[in-house]
């Protein structure tokens, strides 16, 4: 990745495209909505609650992020997107249950008027879920055509200089690499063919590349880790990021599983289980969409522990993830983690988290730093896989031949020195002798 001579301005009305107008985009967008009118603040988010130091420590030079570095500012954004479901941003809201009516009530002129556009959806990939709005077409070809109407008529009606897209929408069926995966050539035969290997989520990140619009993955699918996507991002200069949303058991194991490693604590077994009650829980109670998931969260503490390199304290983990649908938790999820370690001479000890939380309160504060942060790369002139903003991610997209980053602490130094190495400041190592010489 080279540094930029210059990072474009971020002028103009960015567009933000989200396919899948559920309950984590319609928190997105009435939270951004809500901060814009004084109703509330922008916790969670990195780009407009974080600070960066530069320099020394003795310099005491912390500006905000979003101060240091050039990013649209929440008032140039337009929401758009794509549902299965015909409600309107205020109309999903309210029927999510997230946020409190009252707060809904105060934002309600604001969310009326975003509507979604009718959704590339087919249930062989999604098989708890139905809607009527939805488009029709001969194939795949014809839909991701139809795709790249509504962006461009999106960008007209909005007045957009820029715009991003963020798969918003539900967990698919788990997906291997097959060969129509493998070339761009070999990709678009399959979308005149309708390949049951392509799903619709690459349907929509194939007609985002096409119009020169990064793309983020905030679900576990295949989508883009897929060579004839990553070739055609980077041939036509488009950033790309993901995949799912950090929020809740997997944020915790990726804050405590590093700790543990630091001091050289061994792990037995490690035994996770969640009830929740909204669209995604009853998504995830599909077998074929719940082994999507399930890889996605079991791959981090094998990442982060390296058993490899430290066989006598988790070569022997025993790791366990269960998702259970339960209806009256709606958004509240809870996570259960039994955690059995081991100390001093083996000696056994355990650890209990109970996290009580709202996924979709996790995951709006990550939508919104996503988008200002691939707009940066887009006006950087980076293209393909972003993997400094792995810190957002479960399953982060990475390099072929390298492994991906998950411990949480090495992600965030790995952003803020990416922020520094883009605006020409010196990357900070913590090594920290120069204060004593």
């Amino acid at each position: 990745m080279d540094r930029p001579k210059t990072v474009a301005p971020a002028d103009g009305t960015l567009g933000v495209l989200l396919p899948g107008m559920g309950a984590v985009a319609t928190t997105f967008i009435a939270g951004v909505s809500a901060v814009r009118r004084g109703l509330g603040l922008p916790i969670g988010s990195l780009s407009q609650m974080g600070t960066i130091r530069l320099g020394k420590r003795t310099d005491g030079i912390t500006p905000r992020i979003k101060d240091f570095v050039p990013l649209a500012s929440l008032d140039q954004l337009a929401f758009g997107g794509w549902d299965i479901f015909e409600d309107t941003a205020y109309d999903a809201a309210m029927r999510a249950g997230v946020l409190r009516p009252e707060l809904l009530g105060k934002l309600q002129q604001d969310l009326t008027r975003i509507a979604p556009m009718s959704a590339v959806f087919d249930r062989h990939y999604v098989k708890r879920l139905d809607g009527p709005n939805v488009k029709k077409g001969a194939n795949w070809r014809d839909l991701a055509d139809q795709l790249a109407d509504d962006i461009a008529a999106f960008k007209q009606r909005n007045g957009c200089a820029r715009m991003v897209m963020i798969w918003c929408g539900s967990t698919e069926i788990h997906l291997a690499q097959s060969e129509v995966h493998q070339t761009l050539e070999r990709f678009e035969r399959g979308l005149g063919d309708r390949d049951p290997a392509i799903a619709p989520s690459m349907v929509y990140a194939y007609a985002a590349i096409k119009a020169g619009v990064p793309f983020a993955n905030g679900a576990p699918n295949l989508t883009v880790d897929i060579p004839a996507l990553l070739s055609f991002a980077r041939d036509r200069g488009v950033p790309l990021v993901g995949k799912d949303f950090k929020t809740g058991q997997t944020l915790m194991k990726t804050i405590i599983a590093p700790g543990l490693k630091a001091r050289m604590i061994g792990i037995r077994g490690w035994f996770s289980t969640n009830i929740l009650g909204n669209r995604d829980g009853e998504v995830l109670d599909d077998p074929e969409s719940f082994k999507t998931k399930e890889e996605s969260k079991l791959s981090v503490l094998e990442q982060i522990l390296q058993p490899e390199k430290y066989p006598e304290l988790y070569e022997h983990l025993y790791h366990k993830v269960r998702i259970n649908y339960y209806p009256p938790r709606g958004d509240d999820k809870e996570g259960w983690d039994n955690i059995d370690i081991f100390g001093w001479l083996g000696y056994p000890m355990q650890i209990k988290v109970d996290f009580l939380c709202k996924d979709s309160i996790l995951a709006a504060p990550l939508v919104l730093d996503i988008a200002l942060f691939l707009d940066l790369a887009a006006r950087s002139g980076w293209r393909g896989i972003q993997e400094w903003m792995s810190f957002f991610f479960k399953s982060p997209m990475h390099a072929p031949g390298l492994y991906p980053e998950h411990d949480l602490f090495i992600q965030a130094m790995k952003l803020k020195n990416t922020l520094r190495f883009l605006m020409g400041e010196e990357c900070i190592t913590h090594l920290g002798n120069e204060y004593y010489d």
